[in-house]
């Protein structure tokens, strides 16, 4: 992209980067030394040595050590809290058998340490839970490192399509959720059917958008305000004729084929009667079914790839456990198809879903309890745990809702992906001690008990195990958060959920009621036509724009942005990083205008309309002398610390170097937000973080990275002196500009 520069050989060549770093020195030296001192040239050479080989290559040896780069990135994101579920998806990605070597000798290492322990009492337990959680990622670390060195890399996605038990998503979710729906849209289009699933979309929006105008118009009459009733029924009939025409009329092309006889009716009610937000519920309904139980779209739809890589970006691909025969070469899957779950701490030590034991919960009595004047509800849970030789412990623990809200608050905190599928019963405030409700409550904790004692679940989710086992022992549940806490989150956490939907509804209200309805009004003629021609945008994949000032021939970073957002700087350069970190220019428009609209929201909710004039301010703040005097004080005391020459800091050995791998990976996984996997899918998410982490692990790419900073603070620190075309001779010496500078003259003869 640069053309004229390339610093290939720099970065590669120990000796032609000392010599490139020389020749910089001394045009520094030139510009900063008396004549007289520049000219005496024992005093140069000497600043020159050690300028190049004392400071500067030391720093950019630093600087592009992946090693060094990787505890920065720790240190950075220090204050996130470690998520168990990003550790072992990590472990259960890398590909680097040096990285799960590493994490299992510090394992060995801490479990030695915990079986050092003379405990009793309460502490014995958890120190049982601890000891069974490493023992659990020492077999995941040996399960992978024997996958890696047996070259048996496995498809997850192609095991899942072929022998796995699939997740079945019912075709109501999947139309409503993001992700979901790109990859049915693909699907429609690969059949043929996308007339179809654009119907129904354009019926929902015309639906919704019908809707808030009628409210509208039925507040401003409430309001006494004037607004005319029959403008608002005229932009409705006009909105409903724009989808009956695009969609099931005889020019529409592709026209939706649905029973004649519904056509004809909804046509007669458009040519007599006011239109209502209800008025394609019939064809719609009709559409619906069709798109169910027609075995071209979503009974073939479970069966495709598409289906299994959707699962995967919604992370509800449960990853198959293998369980190799005597000579290694077997695979099949393991756990037991039914029943409770089939594992105690010591199965879960070694990795296997043996049916050696049995544990059975469920709510046998509810009562009630007197605490100095509260009264609160209390469940006697019965646990049975089988053995295999028969024998049974049976024992009774008491556990409050506030118990289980905790216990959930927990899991859902380690293992996010929990979230969707276990869903605790609500909170009631008030009446919350009637028997009628009491009933109802110990009914739906029993199925949620039911379900996290699933054997699906322990495949899914092995990590759980031991905190499943703290829940149901016979003792003192501990709580994880206070009481104000606790009541905090049960305020606070449906409004979070709720946040995405309401959101979107309110980018679409407008700024206020006056200006609002003949904003609105504007806008409603045109609804229909504009929703049928952005879907059929986002599936027929619309060419990315090429970014502006950027020659298409050698152009490799591209967007498509609005015109609205060419002037945003911010949310342009986001969405290009976006764009290359998770690969999304090949993506349906429909995609990508979420994305436009998720960065849009932060930006604004983060800096309002004011971003470019934070970050001008941030940088002068920055770069401030008294930041900079601050900068100098922390460098004195870093290498000199009391006046004293700091000693060189002992060697990093490979072990710990790979384990800082893994830990910056985790981080840099366990910090991406919820909002952006339902965006972009969990599979991208994880694809996109790693890409970037695997970046900065070349040394070479990273002493470019290194150089390009260099430049930019010498152009930024001299603009008076020609730097840029310094560096275009000082980077002369590479091949490839060469082989390029004679393409160019070959092509100027011509």
């Amino acid at each position: 992209m640069e053309r004229k520069i390339c610093r290939d050989v720099v970065c590669m060549s120990r000796k032609d980067e000392e010599g490139y770093l020389r020749d910089l020195c001394e045009v520094l030296l030139y510009l900063l030394l008396p004549p007289g001192d520049f000219h005496n040239k024992n005093m140069r050479y000497f600043l020159r040595e050690v300028l190049a080989r004392g400071v500067l290559l030391p720093l950019i040896n630093q600087l592009s050590d992946p090693d060094y780069i990787n505890q920065f990135v720790i240190w950075m994101i220090r204050d996130s809290s470690c998520n168990y579920e990003a550790f072992l998806n990590i472990l259960k990605l890398t590909d680097k058998a040096a990285e799960l070597e590493a994490v299992k000798d510090k394992v060995l290492e801490e479990l030695q340490y915990l079986r050092s322990l003379d405990t009793g009492g309460d502490d014995i337990n958890f120190i049982k839970n601890q000891i069974n959680s490493l023992l659990f990622v020492k077999k995941v670390c040996e399960t992978r490192i024997q996958r890696l060195q047996s070259g048996k890399e496995v498809d997850a996605l192609k095991l899942a399509a072929n022998f796995g038990k699939l997740c079945v998503i019912p075709l109501e979710h999947i139309i409503v959720h993001n992700i979901a729906l790109q990859f049915f849209m693909d699907y429609m289009q690969h059949m043929g059917g996308q007339a179809i699933l654009f119907f129904w979309l354009t019926v929902e929006g015309y639906r919704v958008t019908a809707q808030q105008q009628l409210e509208v118009l039925q507040s401003s009459q409430r309001d006494g305000k004037r607004q005319s009733s029959q403008t608002t029924k005229g932009l409705l009939r006009s909105a409903a004729l724009g989808v009956f025409d695009q969609y099931l009329s005889e020019k529409a092309s592709p026209r939706v084929e649905v029973d004649e006889a519904a056509v004809t009716r909804l046509s007669q009610k458009l040519s007599k009667e006011d239109p209502t937000p209800e008025i394609f519920d019939e064809i719609q309904k009709k559409v619906y079914d069709m798109m169910l139980r027609d075995e071209r779209f979503y009974p073939s739809f479970k069966q495709h790839p598409l289906y299994v890589r959707m699962l995967a970006e919604l992370d509800m691909l449960k990853e198959p456990s293998y369980r190799g025969s005597d000579d290694g070469d077997g695979e099949s899957f393991n756990g037991s198809p039914t029943g409770s779950i089939n594992l105690s701490l010591d199965d879960l030590s070694s990795g296997s879903v043996d049916e050696s034991v049995q544990l059975h919960a469920f709510i046998s009595d509810t009562g009630a309890c007197n605490d100095h004047g509260k009264m609160y509800a209390l469940y006697t849970i019965t646990v049975v745990r089988k053995t295999s030789d028969g024998s049974e412990d049976i024992w009774k623990t008491y556990r409050r809702y506030s118990d289980f809200h905790d216990f959930h608050k927990r899991i859902t905190e380690q293992f996010e992906s929990l979230g969707p599928i276990l869903k605790l019963p609500g909170k009631k405030t008030f009446n919350n001690m009637d028997r009628e409700f009491l009933e109802k409550r110990k009914k739906d904790l029993n199925a949620y008990l039911q379900l996290l004692l699933n054997p699906e679940m322990v495949k899914a989710w092995p990590m759980l195990i031991p905190y499943v086992y703290d829940f149901l022992e016979n003792k003192a549940y501990s709580k994880g958060k206070g009481d104000f806490a606790r009541k905090m989150d049960t305020f606070v956490n449906p409004l979070r959920s709720s946040m995405r939907n309401v959101s979107n509804a309110v980018k679409s209200l407008p700024d206020s009621l006056a200006e609002g309805v003949s904003k609105v009004s504007a806008d409603m003629g045109r609804m229909s036509e504009k929703l049928g021609q952005d879907i059929k945008q986002s599936i027929f994949k619309v060419p990315p724009l090429i970014a502006k000032d950027i020659d298409p021939e050698h152009c490799r970073v591209s967007a498509q942005l609005d015109d609205n957002v060419d002037d945003n700087i911010p949310l342009r350069v986001m969405l290009l990083l976006m764009d290359e970190v998770f690969d999304l220019k090949e993506r349906n428009q429909w995609l990508r205008r979420n994305i436009k609209n998720l960065l849009q929201q932060l930006i604004k909710a983060t800096s309002g309309d004011t971003i470019n004039r934070k970050i001008v301010d941030h940088v002068d703040y920055m770069t401030s002398p008294e930041q900079v005097s601050d900068y100098v004080k922390r460098f004195r005391d870093s290498y000199w610390p009391n006046g004293i020459l700091a000693e060189t800091p002992p060697r990093r050995d490979k072990s710990l170097c790979m384990r800082t791998r893994v830990a910056a990976k985790t981080t840099l996984l366990g910090i991406m937000p919820d909002e952006l996997k339902h965006i972009i899918g969990a599979e991208t998410t994880r694809k996109g973080i790693l890409r970037v982490f695997d970046m900065f692990q070349h040394q070479p790419l990273n002493r470019r990275l290194a150089c390009v900073f260099l430049e930019g603070f010498l152009e930024t620190l001299f603009p008076q002196y020609k730097f840029p075309e310094l560096f275009v001779k000082l980077y002369s010496r590479s091949p490839r500009v060469l082989r390029y500078s004679q393409k160019l003259r070959s092509l100027h003869k011509r």
